[in-house]
């Protein structure tokens, strides 16, 4: 007896298209709200899939606001073999035999499909590297890493950073800024194989307990005509603490390692005010203060027990 809820289900892409079509809803839409690419939203549109996992098409169907029921295939009824008595013996053995050819040909076309047919589809990473803590009124740097298994033609990275945020200056430049919206894009011409991106921004003097402070970003990208995107995953939350974002473990002091690693980002992002005499004069005193009524990083010494 078969499961009543099997862990994979075969669904129509055809149908699946059909319905996004209609509702005039986008593949990145459905792949964010069944978190996927859209590449594999495609594939599922064009049967590139027998069958998918039952988790996915249940939230493949809520993305197309129906029933499950509505986007799987439909069941064929076999046709019955009618077979005159006499010759039943040699009915069974050409029907067997015909049922292996089948098998056979469709065995050998999803080996081909799977495992022998080269992948178009370049394998793309993403990575935001956030401080752990930002303090109202200060500037933070962000870190982006970018790779690609093969080169690129080109591509895009979209950065969405919070409401009220602002984006001071970055490398390499911004190609467009929507500050109010909190909207960054980079286009990039044959890109290397890894590429990177820092930006700096200015966190508003007041933010609300309640605020979004979600990052979101898509790196797009096209190699040979076939379009690729991922979403750009980040090291970790991120939180409103009056501590500068080179302190990495909010200790109030920038220790050798920690001066060290801003030095490397220094040279790499050698554009960007980093602040780095500030940084220097914090290290050499061993300790920091955040000023609310200066809105800056006051260097201190540490106060002996």
């Amino acid at each position: 007896m078969e499961p009543l809820n099997p862990p994979s289900v075969a669904i129509d892409g055809h149908t699946v298209r059909r319905i996004r079509e209609e509702k005039r809803l986008t593949q990145l839409y459905v792949s964010k709200v069944v978190a996927v690419t859209t590449d594999t939203v495609s594939r599922w549109e064009n049967n590139r899939y027998p069958t998918i996992m039952r988790e996915n098409a249940l939230k493949l169907a809520e993305s197309l606001e129906v029933d499950l029921e509505e986007i799987l295939k439909k069941e064929v009824e076999d046709e019955i073999l009618v077979i005159p008595e006499g010759n039943a013996r040699a009915g069974h053995k050409e029907w067997f035999y015909f049922a292996a050819v089948i098998f056979s040909i469709l065995a050998g076309f999803f080996y081909y499909l799977f495992f022998l047919q080269p992948s178009t589809v370049p394998v793309l990473n993403a990575k935001r590297i956030l401080p752990f803590n930002a303090a109202p009124g200060s500037k933070i740097l962000i870190q982006v890493e970018l790779s690609a298994e093969k080169p690129q033609k080109g591509m895009i990275l979209k950065e969405n950073f919070p409401i009220g945020w602002h984006l001071l200056d970055s490398q390499p430049k911004v190609s467009h800024l929507d500050n109010e919206a909190g909207v960054a894009r980079w286009i990039f011409r044959n890109p290397l194989l890894k590429t990177q991106v820092f930006y700096l921004l200015q966190v508003p003097e007041e933010v609300p307990s309640s605020s979004d402070l979600t990052f979101l970003g898509e790196l797009i990208a096209n190699s040979d005509g076939e379009k690729s995107s991922v979403f750009l995953q980040s090291n970790g939350s991120m939180g409103m603490m009056p501590f500068h974002w080179a302190d990495s473990n909010g200790d109030n002091v920038i220790d050798d390692v920690e001066i060290l690693e801003v030095s490397d980002l220094t040279d790499e992002a050698e554009s960007l005010n980093l602040d780095w005499d500030l940084l220097e004069i914090i290290w050499e005193e061993g300790s920091y203060r955040w000023s609310d009524e200066k809105k800056q990083f006051i260097p201190v010494q540490p106060v002996s027990d």
